[in-house]
């Protein structure tokens, strides 16, 4: 049964149980609501509460964790050649799924008979070209070993997918016969249904920190498997970046690490000045009909495509630096640069640094303004020394997450800045030449992981370690924000 119709299927259950429960309250106070301990209603939600959310958390649990556990199984009955002329064991379950699925499709197609499917031969039948046939993305000719793990894949997925059913649906049938059984004119409904709402919350927080934490930990396994292979310390100070997937590759982070550092700021020094002074001016200068315009407008270029922003980089900003800045002053002749980035980019930071610092201007009680103003400070100064104070902690996280989005940008340094890593060799002058094209950190990640690369070298695991480094930076600004928030917290509290 697919997903889709059981969670109708326990939904359609769960009304049935909403109705049912609140008719049932009802007839055992002999429809006087006074004689019942809570309002209807909350007896009809505790019927759906029962009947729904088990089922439904144990249907994510299965589909989060059946899947892997089908996958180790079946990988532990693959030959020791085969995981080795694949590279490693995620890359030979990739290309068994995509077998898997070719076979269902061509069962959906009627090209296959399902029967026939589950016993095909590769060394007999032209399987790889039946399965291209289908439309589906099989990349190289599926051996002996593959397609018999495809059929087991399959077996196995559809006997899960039953199971799964059948759980999840007795699941919510005994829920809602539980909950009904519970339900006369002395049972604390509402009670009940609050504590189920309150354990839903911490369901939902905790599940936002436990992908943080799969995000770390999956991050920092595989940024293991690379040291194993290629030195820290080369990694950490090295100061080239040359991947081969020949081997021999320097993959030295300062390089990178310098880019993505000096287009930030370029891009921090656009957008701060511009994004504060805009939002100070929209909340204590601005009447009402220029601020339902301008801030709307502001708040536009939050909503470009990166992707406009990199041409608009690549065909305007650049040749203009190049023509009227650079190549006058003889520092490059280059359209793609970090002054064209950081500027493109700072553009596209504005509404992240104006409209979240004018919510938190706006947030200051009028009446320390009103204070400021009776002890005789001009607006001016009311703003200086008492309003930007007090939302001090706002604007500062405003700038972070300015901050984080500028060193997590991609599309616009590719097609701004280039793609070439900056060379630390070649003295200081070009190491801070703004008219240079350098590169980031999220720039190489996207490449080191794109084309047919061997999964398992150490040219494309350094991906992981260069993400966890971001990781790590974005991680220290969070708290350097932090402890200037708190700091200067304390002088108004």
């Amino acid at each position: 049964m697919p997903v889709l119709w059981i969670v109708l299927a326990v939904l359609g259950l769960g009304l049935i149980g909403y109705f049912v429960g609140r008719s049932r309250a009802l007839g055992s106070a002999g429809g006087d609501i006074r004689q019942l301990h809570s309002l209807p209603s909350y007896y009809g939600w505790n019927a759906f509460m029962f009947t729904v959310v088990p089922s439904l958390i144990v249907l994510a649990l299965w589909l989060l964790f059946a899947p892997t556990l089908i996958e180790n199984r079946i990988a532990a009955t693959l030959p020791q050649a085969t995981l080795e002329q694949s590279g490693s064991t995620s890359l030979l379950m990739s290309e068994v799924r995509r077998a898997a699925d070719a076979l269902d499709l061509a069962v959906q197609q009627g090209t296959m008979d399902d029967a026939f499917s589950r016993n095909l031969r590769a060394e007999f039948t032209d399987v790889t070209g039946r399965l291209k046939a289908t439309g589906s993305i099989i990349t190289q000719d599926v051996t002996q070993p593959v397609l018999r793990a495809a059929q087991q894949y399959r077996v196995m997925s559809s006997t899960s997918n039953l199971i799964m059913s059948v759980l999840v649906v007795v699941l919510a049938v005994v829920g809602l016969i539980y909950a009904l059984l519970r339900t006369n004119r002395d049972f604390r409904a509402r009670n009940t249904v609050e504590i189920g709402i309150k354990s839903i919350l911490i369901l939902a927080s905790s599940i936002a920190i436990l992908t943080t934490l799969g995000i770390v930990l999956s991050m920092l396994f595989e940024t293991a498997n690379f040291f194993d292979q290629y030195p820290w310390q080369s990694f950490f100070f090295g100061t080239k970046w040359a991947p081969d997937f020949r081997g021999n590759s320097a993959l030295g982070m300062l390089p990178l690490l310098w880019g993505t550092l000096y287009i930030s700021t370029v891009a921090l020094l656009v957008a701060v000045p511009i994004g504060l002074f805009a939002a100070i001016y929209l909340s204590e200068y601005a009447g009402p009909r220029l601020r339902a315009v301008a801030k709307p407008m502001i708040e536009i270029l939050a909503g470009i495509p990166t992707i406009v922003y990199g041409l608009f980089a690549l065909i305007t900003v650049g040749p203009f630096l190049r023509d009227a800045i650079a190549s006058p002053l003889g520092l490059g002749n280059n359209t793609n640069s970090v002054m064209t980035a950081g500027l493109v980019m700072g553009v596209m930071l504005i509404p992240f640094v104006s409209s979240l610092s004018d919510d938190i201007i706006n947030a200051v009680p009028q009446s320390m303004r009103d204070g400021s103003f009776g002890l005789g400070a001009t607006q001016s100064e009311t703003i200086r020394q008492v309003v930007l104070p007090a939302a001090l902690p706002g604007v500062v996280g405003a700038i972070l997450l300015a901050a984080s989005r500028a060193i997590g940008e991609t599309m616009i340094v590719v097609m701004g800045a280039g793609a070439a890593a900056a060379q630390m060799d070649q003295g200081l002058g070009a190491i801070i030449n703004p008219f240079q094209a350098m590169t980031t950190v999220t720039v190489k990640i996207v490449s080191q992981l794109t084309g047919d690369t061997d999964f398992a070298s150490p040219e494309t695991l350094v991906a992981f370690a260069l993400g966890l480094t971001l990781f790590v930076i974005t991680l220290g600004l969070n708290v350097l924000a932090l402890i200037i928030v708190r700091k200067y917290r304390e002088q108004y509290e």
